[in-house]
């Protein structure tokens, strides 16, 4: 089983409120293959809501400058407490998200610069052994 960003499968929960479907992430969903989440939303975040970026020291900052890393470590944990309920060992996860992203994300400067780094729920998966692939 896969756990997937659910904003990739077509859901309503990306930062601006847009619908994004990348079509083989919803049919594995549609099939019954992958599990949808939103660790934004599950960390009781709103749809639509204000940019967030991780900021160097592992804070997750709003662009109006308000500290949102309690939620986003809040709907991390959710989104494993999940994966483990669900068996699931694999993650296809949004690129650059302050959430899903691996590897590269937005710098905390709200710039649109990339830094190395990952998301806090990507961090928390793969520290936990579950494998993270990214899709754009």
């Amino acid at each position: 089983m896969y756990l997937v960003s659910a904003c990739l499968a077509g859901f309503r929960c990306r930062y601006d409120g847009k619908i994004t479907v990348d079509e083989t992430i919803a049919e594995l969903v549609r099939e019954g293959k992958a599990l949808p989440v939103c660790p934004e939303m599950l960390g009781g975040l709103p749809c639509p809501r204000i940019p967030c970026e991780r900021v160097p020291d592992g804070r997750v900052m709003a662009f109006d400058g308000t500290d949102k890393t309690e939620a986003f470590a809040s709907g991390a944990a959710e989104v494993l407490r999940l994966a483990r309920l669900y068996g699931c060992d694999k993650a296809i996860l949004k690129a650059r998200s302050p959430s899903c992203g691996k590897g590269r994300i937005y710098d905390g400067t709200f710039s649109g610069k990339l830094t190395d780094g990952d998301g806090v729920t990507a961090e928390l998966l793969e520290h936990n052994g579950i494998s993270v692939e990214l899709r754009e």
